[in-house]
């Protein structure tokens, strides 16, 4: 007996037009509607965007969502194919600007200690229910200053897994100046880019990042870190929020995903 990672269409309409049709875990589908959201600019605030249904059929699984109608205009200029894959963030997307779309620079941020963004990866190692199971999904993670894990999120695709850890944060009121989001994947453009329209100030993979990434971060104030494992990590952009052990971490409030 093995078991494996269920991966189905997601399809997400606004105002009862299709958007876009990702591949996707079947699950936290609210949180990734709303940070899918947030995190492609399509609406600035939780407030404004509602989830009128999610329905589920053997083709996949339909959400429809409700937008501001100054919201639904401006997505009519950023339209997309309907197609997506789980491993693609930006697939379908229509023109180059859309695609590099610059997000507002991230505020100050917090100061982590390197001992508090370690703590996090052993955590996050330790969080990942299916791919305990399966093998075959990501992770992305939300820790404190102090390291300590408050939210995650898992799915086949990166992306996704980061978009549901953006929804469940924003939908539990937890700031994103005020931790260190970890990622079980490298440090892609679309991931920078989201974790930078997000507000989210400190972004490390366990992987590489790609040089594009390095350039949206220098830019919009990311501190971006790579190679995130147990013997170091590598910090690519501004470096002055990594404190080294022994210094002072600003504490942050302890938000908690009472689900899980």
């Amino acid at each position: 007996m093995d078991a494996v990672a269920a991966e189905v269409p997601v399809a997400l309409a606004y105002n009862d037009e299709p958007f876009a049709v990702m591949l996707g875990t079947p699950q936290d589908i609210a949180d990734f509607a709303l940070g899918f959201s947030l995190s492609e600019g399509i609406v600035g605030a939780p407030g404004e965007l509602a989830i009128e249904d999610i329905a589920t059929s053997l083709e996949g699984i339909s959400v429809s969502l409700r937008v501001p109608p100054a919201r639904a205009a401006a997505l009519q200029s950023r339209r997309r194919n309907l197609q997506g894959r789980s491993g693609c963030g930006v697939c379908g997307t229509e023109s180059i600007e859309a695609v590099l779309r610059p997000p507002p620079r991230v505020g100050d941020g917090p100061r982590i200690a390197a001992s508090a963004l370690q703590r996090a990866l052993r955590e996050l190692r330790r969080s990942q229910p299916l791919n305990a199971l399966t093998g075959a999904t990501h992770a992305a993670g939300w820790a404190d200053a102090d390291g300590a894990l408050r939210f995650v999120r898992e799915d086949v695709g990166r992306h996704n897994a980061l978009d549901k850890l953006i929804g469940a944060m924003a939908l539990a009121g937890a700031d994103p100046q005020r931790g260190v989001c970890v990622v079980t994947s490298r440090a892609s453009y679309e991931m920078a880019m989201k974790a930078a329209q997000a507000g989210i100030a400190v972004l490390a993979a366990i992987s590489a990042p790609t040089a594009l990434a390095i350039a949206l971060a220098e830019t919009s104030g990311l501190t971006l870190i790579g190679f995130a494992r147990d013997d170091g990590h590598a910090v690519y952009t501004h470096p002055q929020r990594l404190l080294e052990d022994g210094d002072d971490a600003v504490a942050a409030p302890r938000a908690t995903d009472t689900n899980r």
